[in-house]
């Protein structure tokens, strides 16, 4: 199936870390337009509810190669022979500078956010060249833009993951894969509840923020849904930056 034709047909779509917020939010979305689901998801429970309208749950985790084969061959089988689209949104969060930091606590964010995220690349490429083409799209961060104190391990995986996006688009862009992700700032989820859970805090994080706000979940979930679904066939190799202007602006 070409790309383009996603638009004009019930799809299959893979969202691999499907029991994180925006990947819930996202997964109704596609569910909501008739598409097809399948989530890779560690937590099976927050996903009991797509799974009642239709969606196909796979319990997992993102960095063990044969659960997300298991998850690509069935969202493929799913979606009658091809697979659409594939969200990424596994993450994890470490603010703690480099002195504070052991080798092993380095590696598990390198790990769970980059590693985890070429897996998918690799075993979704594979299919979907078979097919015809898809899209992808991969979540980093501002932190990969912005030097923010103490994100040195997750600025380094979300800068892998944005330069992983930008030559994979590269790779692929004569078979008909497009490549994107996005890189929201601060958001209102789980992941960040530790830097939100008290008033001092989150009024220091929305003090470097132009629009003096924090992301909501639905907005990432937007944004990456318009890309699996109605971005323009030339768009790939794009990292959209959801942070209300912090990594381009002064606050």
């Amino acid at each position: 199936m070409r790309s383009e034709e996603i638009y004009f047909m019930q799809a299959s779509y893979l969202i691999v870390g499907g029991s994180s917020d925006i990947a819930l939010i996202l997964a109704q979305r596609l569910i909501d337009e008739g598409h097809s689901v399948t989530l890779l998801a560690r937590d099976e429970a927050r996903c009991s509810s797509l799974a009642d309208q239709g969606a196909h749950v796979v319990q997992g985790d993102a960095l063990d190669a044969e659960v997300v084969l298991k998850a690509v061959v069935l969202a493929k089988e799913n979606g009658g022979g091809s697979l659409s689209g594939v969200a990424h949104l596994v993450g994890s969060l470490l603010i703690r500078p480099p002195h504070a930091v052991k080798l092993d606590a380095f590696n598990e964010v390198i790990h769970t956010n980059l590693s985890s995220a070429f897996l998918t690349l690799s075993i979704a490429c594979k299919t979907m060249l078979r097919s015809g083409g898809g899209r992808l799209v991969f979540t980093s961060s501002v932190a990969a833009t912005l030097g923010l104190v103490n994100h040195e391990a997750i600025a380094a995986a979300k800068g892998g993951i944005e330069s992983m996006v930008r030559t994979a688009a590269s790779t692929y862009s004569q078979r008909g894969i497009r490549v994107n992700a996005v890189a929201p700032g601060l958001t209102e989820t789980r992941l960040a509840e530790h830097i939100l859970k008290s008033d001092a805090m989150k009024e220091a994080a929305v003090g470097k923020i132009p629009l003096k706000r924090i992301n909501q979940p639905e907005e990432i979930a937007s944004t990456m849904h318009w890309l699996l679904c109605h971005a323009p066939d030339n768009l790939t190799g794009q990292v959209f930056h959801l942070d209300g202007g912090m990594s381009k602006m002064l606050g």
